[in-house]
């Protein structure tokens, strides 16, 4: 199977590193004309040249700061003027770690504003040009804690669950313009993310984050944690012609280790 998404313009959030990054470079390989989005400028320009070098296309980055809504509300306005998306990939930063005795109303107001109202935003400025030409693909980057809370991550379960089951209610609703949604649900991968959770587990526990992190690969039945690499061929199949029956899902990438259906 041929994955060509030639043509396509797709918009990339977290694109920076990690996870967002390995999905915009597949997306590239892929044939699509990219947009990073995040907050490192310096980091976005050095992959927007390997990417024109490697590629032969001319891709682009958005400095963004998924942390003030107002501030990102009044970019992304700016950006969807001048462009449009045929492939969307939400995506941000995760919320600040701890369980729910530690967090207060101000923290859930803040992770609602990153996670959630920023996906809603994006999608709603990128749905009119997708149900305009009868094709789009709209991808949120989720957890597989949505569907088994981790007890670290008491801001994290609360709003990407938000984001899950307001991505279902819309995919019924775009269903008949031709346009997919779907989201992934993530488990242990390599990236800076999971080092940084890592190091507070460790300290807590009194262990060290290689310990830590050899715990973790214990736990998913594949015995290691995953490449960001590996996300982005997913994320390149979903946002394929070949996935066009593919709606309203949740699909977990993580090696097995969800225990529940």
């Amino acid at each position: 199977m041929n994955i060509s998404l030639k043509g396509k313009n797709a918009l990339v959030g977290g694109s920076s590193k990690g996870i967002g990054e390995a999905i915009a470079r597949q997306l590239a390989a892929s044939g699509a004309r990219v947009t990073l989005m995040a907050r490192n400028e310096m980091r976005m320009k050095t992959i927007v040249s390997e990417l024109d070098t490697e590629q032969g296309q001319q891709h682009q980055y958005l400095v963004v700061d998924f942390s003030d809504f107002e501030s990102f509300k009044t970019t992304l306005t700016s950006y969807f003027k001048k462009n449009t998306v045929d492939i969307l990939v939400n995506n941000t930063q995760g919320p600040q770690a701890g369980g729910a005795l530690e967090k207060n109303v101000d923290d859930y107001q803040e992770a609602f504003d990153l996670l959630f109202k920023s996906v809603v935003l994006t999608t709603q400025l990128a749905l009119p040009h997708m149900q305009q030409q009868h094709w789009g693909r709209i991808i949120n980057i989720a957890s597989i804690s949505v569907k088994e809370p981790l007890n670290y991550l008491a801001l994290s379960n609360s709003i990407r669950a938000a984001v899950v089951t307001w991505a279902k209610s819309l995919a019924y609703d775009v269903a008949k313009d031709g346009i997919t949604v779907n989201s992934t649900l993530t488990g242990y991968f390599d990236t800076d993310r999971i080092a940084q959770l890592n190091s507070k587990k460790a300290e807590k526990l009194a262990i060290s984050p290689d310990e830590v992190r050899a715990n973790m690969e214990e736990q998913v039945p594949t015995k290691r944690i995953g490449k960001p690499d590996e996300y982005g061929y997913l994320v390149a199949f979903l946002a394929s012609d070949q996935a066009a029956f593919i709606t309203g899902t949740n699909v977990p990438i993580d090696g097995g280790l969800l225990k529940s259906l």
